[in-house]
């Protein structure tokens, strides 16, 4: 029986993931968690997989790894479930599970896009996140490194590469010479001519380089596609949070790209109930969706981790962080659903995906014909959205 892998939270993890399964291959009755702690939510969604899959392989070796297991290391090893743990940055290590190192991960199945990992870590101390504890400082693959996992992506077929990573745009910055990101997009693009879509996960808009923006702005093989770690939309919030750019920042960043690419389409994280966070900053969280036009929105009601210095901020009231989450998907819900109409009648390219659906180049979801091959790339012309999808 091959390795079973369940992956928890960002698409980080997910390509890890893959990593392991190629990295194990046929291992004998083990069971791996790879986890997340971003929120108390996140943690609680962990143990509760562990739970399950413990009850569905009672006879298995279960371990787990991921975020969650360095920052709740002691909770997690605490349960009678768990059989052990491997640290976050060593768990694509072959000696973590006894395996030759010529196991290394390099053959992948064949998905309908390829999601390439360039980066891990942070260096940055938002007053908020957990994540630098369990990932550690920023650490950049090397790009013969990604060119050859982007090269292996390709070879199953895939149409579109997703390049991932903890702080996606301070890739380059431990590398010799600084490269910055936008330089390795420009090589993926040179080196792979016939790769259709290249497309980036979540970024951090102050760290957008010149050449990225003009990539973004202008190269048609680049996805209109541009999702904001952007957290919230008050300067004063911004600045308790430790975050390095202003409401103005990111204002002008997306004004700037649409100017030149009219049909982008924005996404970003948002916190609800922040600590301090007063009606007049929630009302400037609310605006800031309409005004960048968000239309992939996630959005996280504000939970406190343990030794995080916001833990020890004067906490929002858990009811008004509730009713102002609501708030934010209602706001979100409302821009996305109008933004979804205006694409009726337009002619659009959609990776086709299992299930009959897929998603065109702004990542707007599209029920396809059916039949459709998954992994394909198809040209239709949605004529209506039903239960908010765009149907071809």
């Amino acid at each position: 029986m091959t390795v079973e892998v369940h992956s928890l939270g960002c698409r980080l993890n997910l390509s890890e993931s893959e990593d392991l399964r190629a990295l194990l291959g046929e291992a004998d009755d083990l069971v791996i968690v790879n986890s997340c702690a971003v929120t108390s939510e996140a943690v609680r969604q962990t143990r509760q997989t562990i739970r399950r899959a413990r009850k569905a392989r009672p006879e298995a070796r279960l371990i787990v790894t991921g975020c969650a297991a360095e920052v709740e290391r002691a909770m997690l090893g605490a349960m009678p479930e768990v059989d052990g743990l491997v640290p976050n940055t060593a768990k694509l290590d072959p000696r973590s599970w006894n395996v030759p190192a010529v196991r290394a991960p390099r053959e992948r199945r064949a998905y309908t896009r390829g999601f390439v990992q360039v980066q891990n870590g942070c260096d940055h101390a938002c007053t908020f996140c957990v994540i630098p504890q369990g990932r550690g400082p920023s650490r950049s693959r090397s790009l013969p490194d990604v060119l050859q996992d982007a090269a292996v992506h390709l070879d199953t077929g895939v149409n579109e590469i997703v390049l991932t990573g903890v702080d996606l745009t301070s890739w380059g910055a431990d590398l010799p010479g600084g490269p910055r990101l936008g330089s390795l997009c420009e090589a993926i693009l040179a080196r792979f001519p016939a790769l259709p879509r290249l497309r980036l996960s979540s970024i951090d808009g102050a760290e957008v380089d010149e050449t990225l923006f003009e990539l973004l702005a202008g190269e048609a093989r680049m996805m209109p596609h541009v999702h904001l770690s952007l957290q919230h939309g008050h300067d004063l919030i911004l600045k308790r949070m430790k975050r390095r750019h202003s409401r103005a920042d990111a204002v002008s960043l997306v004004e700037g790209l649409r100017a030149r690419r009219p049909d982008v389409a924005i996404g970003a994280d948002l916190i609800a109930g922040f600590p301090t966070e007063d009606e007049a900053a929630h009302a400037a969280n609310l605006s800031i969706i309409g005004e960048l036009q968000i239309v992939h929105g996630h959005v996280f009601p504000f939970s406190a981790r343990p030794g995080t210095p916001a833990a020890r901020m004067p906490q929002t009231d858990p009811a008004a962080v509730k009713a102002r989450a609501a708030q934010l998907r209602e706001k979100l819900a409302s821009v996305r659903e109008r933004w979804l109409a205006a694409q009726r009648n337009k002619p659009l390219w959609v990776l086709a995906e299992k299930g009959g659906t897929g998603h065109a180049e702004t990542f707007a979801p599209v029920r396809l014909p059916e039949g459709t091959r998954p992994g394909a790339l198809i040209r239709v012309t949605p004529a209506r959205v039903v239960e908010g999808i765009l149907e071809a």
